[in-house]
């Protein structure tokens, strides 16, 4: 008999604000969190993105100087949204051998990396710093977090670009059904607005290019979007089964009742235009919940703002739901908060979380004219869930044809 899993811990740090009360807030209010880069490197190396949506508290002021002076800044972020997601769960006294870490980044420490190059190639190799692989390991928050926590199960950490961290938080299902542990802290962090992340990016043509209007640059399901936004940031979700939770008598805020992985086989940074990979992972992650489409009353997105990343996710959506994908409210949150890359699903879980059990899809800001193509029921406004019972996909896919889907169902005591 499968276990029900259930969510009693959440934290984030994001473009909108530095933890998950105030980046909620700002979600609903339609805030963007993107903006022009100051940075001095951005005129240095006449990059053609110069906009992108970084992480609205910094880590570094947060953390204690020497805790942070030993992180690279996708483990800061981690630690921050995992302290926090722990304190909201009510520090749980649970056996550290008992409790596991599943942990996400698409990159990982690239700015350690970089500027040790840096380093070697000004200073020579004396320069550089002995802490630099631990710091720019991929695995280094999953590793962080599981030393401050003491975390003890096990520390695992998944690189599926941009489906990463959900994908940490199928692992943590998986872990929690087998009884490998109590409780899983899950989630994903990335900070990678870096010179060549940016060139990398715009010389494929996956950035928009709006630098004239970065607030309004992201801007899924319009007619003339023409571009992700990087984002930057960390989420984390406490997790564990409902006979834990209730005994150690927990919080609940949603039961995570399926989860779900596949792969497109098709193109290393295209999707499957037909988005036949993304619609079984929908199907597979309904199936695990034991539901059936009818039951679907939100969506939250991938929908990351690309001209043919929407299209084919409209096409899934499509496939699995026929014509009620016109009718569910549906949210495309990357508009206000960029995209996170691996920390995007993580945030995103949290946003669907919270959708649920306010009972509202968060708006979709910067809509202008929606592409005919994607005629989903999205809206520039908060959207009501109504009363009755809510269940909710959040749909995560990354370069590689990775997709990870979670649902969550609103729980009933």
């Amino acid at each position: 008999m499968p276990k029900k899993i259930v969510i009693t811990g959440i934290g984030a740090t994001t473009p909108l604000g530095g933890d998950v009360p105030t980046t909620w807030d700002a979600l609903l209010a339609g805030v963007s969190g993107t903006h022009a880069l100051t940075h001095p490197w951005v005129e240095t190396y006449e990059l053609p993105v110069k906009f992108a949506a970084e992480a609205l508290v910094r880590p570094e002021t947060v953390l204690d100087r020497p805790e942070a002076r030993r992180l690279d800044p996708v483990s800061q972020l981690a630690v921050v949204s995992a302290r926090e997601a722990w304190q909201d769960a009510g520090a749980p006294d649970v056996d550290p051998d008992r409790l596991g870490v599943d942990y996400a980044t698409g990159i990982g420490g690239v700015w350690t990396l970089l500027n040790a190059w840096d380093t070697l190639r000004e200073k020579g190799p004396r320069r550089v710093l002995p802490m630099t692989v631990p710091m720019l390991m991929p695995n280094a928050a999953s590793a962080a977090i599981s030393m401050r926590l003491h975390a003890r199960a096990f520390a695992r950490t998944v690189a599926s670009a941009c489906a990463s961290s959900v994908e940490s938080i199928v692992s943590a299902y998986d872990h929690l059904q087998s009884g490998a542990a109590d409780i899983v802290i899950a989630g994903g962090t990335e900070s990678a607005i870096h010179p060549i992340t940016i060139a990398a990016f715009s010389s494929m043509q996956a950035l928009s290019r709006r630098n004239d209007s970065p607030e309004t640059a992201s801007r899924p399901y319009s007619a003339d979007r023409d571009g992700f936004v990087m984002g930057e940031g960390a989420a984390t979700i406490i997790l564990e089964t409902e006979e834990h939770a209730l005994a150690r008598g927990a919080r609940i805020y949603a039961e995570l009742a399926g989860t779900a992985v596949t792969a497109d086989s098709y193109h290393i940074t295209a999707p499957d235009p037909e988005g036949t990979g993304a619609a079984r992972a929908m199907r597979e992650a309904l199936e695990q919940a034991g539901a059936s489409a009818d039951e679907v009353t939100h969506i939250n997105a991938h929908a990351t703002s690309t001209p043919v990343g929407d299209v084919a996710e409209y096409q899934a959506i499509l496939a699995v739901f026929g014509d009620r994908a016109r009718e569910i409210p549906l949210s495309a949150t990357k508009a206000s908060t960029g995209h996170l890359l691996g920390g995007t699903g993580a945030l995103e879980t949290i946003f669907t979380v919270l959708a649920i059990t306010n009972r509202i899809a968060p708006p979709t800001i910067n809509l202008t004219e929606q592409d005919p193509e994607t005629p989903v029921n999205i809206s520039s406004t908060a959207l009501p869930l109504g009363d009755g019972p809510q269940l909710a996909l959040c749909n995560s896919f990354g370069f590689g044809g990775h997709n990870a889907v979670a649902a969550i169902r609103s729980y009933e005591s």
